[in-house]
C-alpha cells in the first residue's frame, strides 16, 4: 500500500530519523541493578543475576543476595 505524502513535503524525498540513538548498554544495566538494590528484595537481586550473569555488578548482587538471606 503506497504511503500518502504531506502536502509540505516532496515526493521521493527523504525523511529524517527519529529514532532516539541507542542508550548506552553500561549504563542501562547499572540503572537496573540499582533498581534491584531498591527494591532490595531476592527476587529482584535474582532476575538481575540472571539477566547479566556475566556483568561485574552481577558479583555486587550475589554478595547482596548473600547479606539480604541472612
Amino acid at each position: 500500500m503506497a504511503k500518502a505524502v504531506a502536502s509540505d513535503e516532496k515526493p521521493g524525498s527523504a525523511t529524517k530519523s527519529t529514532t532516539p540513538p541507542a542508550r548506552d548498554p553500561k549504563l542501562a544495566v547499572e540503572e537496573e541493578y540499582q533498581l534491584a538494590r531498591r527494591l532490595n528484595t531476592v527476587q529482584s537481586l535474582e532476575l538481575f543475576i540472571a539477566r547479566h550473569p556475566d556483568d561485574p555488578l552481577a558479583a555486587k548482587a550475589r554478595a547482596d543476595l548473600r547479606r539480604l538471606s541472612r
